[in-house]
């Protein structure tokens, strides 16, 4: 039964913005820290943002890459199992994390890389002060329904907040980035290509709230506290979706909200917040306070959040 708006099973059309790349401090050229023949030194001190934006093309190759070995096999065909928390796996999660474990640890030598199907192997590993967390397949149930709002998220944690955030949809041809402090920007490429070989290029930001907010709510994971939340605001429509891509809509200006008040992993969310930060949103707990990452004695859960594309009404809504 609907309950708040209009619902809509699918997202909201991509707002196509070209901006030049040189103006907007995103990288243009090959990545400092490149591990094709650039030297590379043991991560020890923290990642600031303007290191982050060094490595951005060389994270979103291995991001790029992990996404074609998500596409290698049909999802009709894939191999899969359920694991001890109910949730399915298959071998497109475990294909593409072993091409982002890899390649991170090529690219950032010495960085901890909490990755989802290998979280045990990085149990005692530093966090501090930075560290990569990955979801290598996002939204496999959306994977194994044959729908295309599966997602490939990675970002750079510094001193517990994501600073730097990557988010491809391998079925859709579609990637997002963004640094915190810098900008950000969704590609169109063939995956398996560099950042160079994307074939369009958009900076997004988000919009001011209007009197009535589009919401972006899970397909999935959509709760009671969720429902109760959304039902004090006011709402213009809805559409369900599934994986990180809703902060991307959120990010892009598509939507205005995206909450989810239930638990969740921090690499379900890390590389989105990162993304929205840096397009103008912003995501807060569901108190209003903010979120922290690279909590390993909660096991990297966080309580919910709430992702704003206008962070008035985040300031709003705390006030409250």
């Amino acid at each position: 039964m609907q309950k708040t708006g209009e619902s809509l099973d699918a997202p909201v059309p991509v707002r196509d913005t070209p901006h030049r790349a040189d103006r907007q401090g995103l990288p243009q050229g090959p990545a400092q820290g490149d591990p094709k023949g650039r030297n590379l030194q043991v991560v020890t001190a923290a990642i600031t943002p303007q290191q982050a934006v060094q490595h951005l093309d060389a994270l979103t190759e291995i991001v790029s890459r992990a996404a074609a070995a998500t596409l290698a096999t049909p999802f009709s065909s894939v191999e899969r199992h359920i694991k001890n928390d109910l949730s399915p796996v298959t071998a497109a999660d475990v294909a593409s994390e072993a091409v982002i474990v890899e390649g991170v640890s090529r690219l950032l030598p010495g960085i901890t890389v909490i990755a989802e199907e290998s979280i045990g192997r990085a149990a005692a590993a530093s966090l501090e002060p930075s560290f990569v967390i990955v979801d290598p397949l996002d939204g496999t149930k959306e994977f194994l329904a044959g729908r295309d709002e599966f997602t490939v998220n990675v970002a750079i944690v510094t001193n517990g907040m994501p600073i730097a955030g990557i988010v491809a949809a391998p079925a859709q041809g579609l990637l997002w980035r963004g640094v915190v402090g810098g900008n950000a920007e969704r590609l169109r490429l063939r995956f398996g290509a560099g950042p160079a070989q994307a074939y369009d290029r958009s900076f997004i930001r988000t919009r001011p709230a209007p009197d009535r907010l589009v919401v972006a709510t899970s397909r999935s994971h959509l709760d009671e506290a969720t429902e109760d939340f959304l039902a004090r605001l006011p709402v213009a429509r809805r559409f369900l979706c599934g994986s990180a891509v809703k902060f991307c809509y959120v990010a892009q200006g598509e939507a205005d909200v995206y909450p989810r008040l239930s638990p969740t992993h921090e690499w379900d969310i890390a590389a989105g917040c990162a993304i929205l930060a840096a397009a103008g949103g912003a995501v807060t707990a569901p108190d209003g306070g903010q979120l922290a990452f690279g909590r390993r004695a909660e096991r990297f859960l966080v309580p919910g959040f709430i992702a704003w594309g206008d962070p008035a009404k985040a300031a709003a809504a705390k006030s409250q």
